[in-house]
């Protein structure tokens, strides 16, 4: 069982910008390959929704209500996925969820605890 935590989020100003990480422990590089990253997110009252998402090879995916503001990468070495946040704005305020969906088992679904975002003045 691989274990993703989440780190990065914080309070900051409209306009501001964050990055989020996510590293996933307990896997060696090999299985890490083997997963599509992904990024959630899910305010108060609300439903948890996709935000962004990259296969091993790199392919990204982007709600629309953030394309051309966030960015998703990955470091295949390094365990590691990243979400860029930049133009934030008030609607982006949610507990932001790092996911790792297995490439060929979908039972293997494995979710970060998560980082709160705060956008505010």
């Amino acid at each position: 069982q691989v274990q993703l935590v989440e780190s990065g989020g914080g309070l900051v100003q409209p306009g501001g910008s964050l990055r989020l990480s996510c590293v996933m422990s307990r896997a060696i590089l090999s299985v890490f390959n083997m997963y599509t990253m992904g990024w959630y997110r899910q305010a108060p009252g609300k439903q948890r929704e996709l935000v962004a998402t990259i296969t091993r090879d790199r392919t990204t995916y982007y709600a629309d209500s953030v394309k051309g503001r966030f960015t998703i990468s990955r470091d295949n070495t390094r365990k590691t996925v990243w979400l860029q946040m930049n133009t934030l704005k008030a609607e982006d305020t949610a507990v932001y969820y790092c996911e790792a969906k297995h490439d060929q088992y979908d039972y293997d679904d494995n979710w970060g605890r998560g980082t709160q975002v705060t956008v505010s003045s």
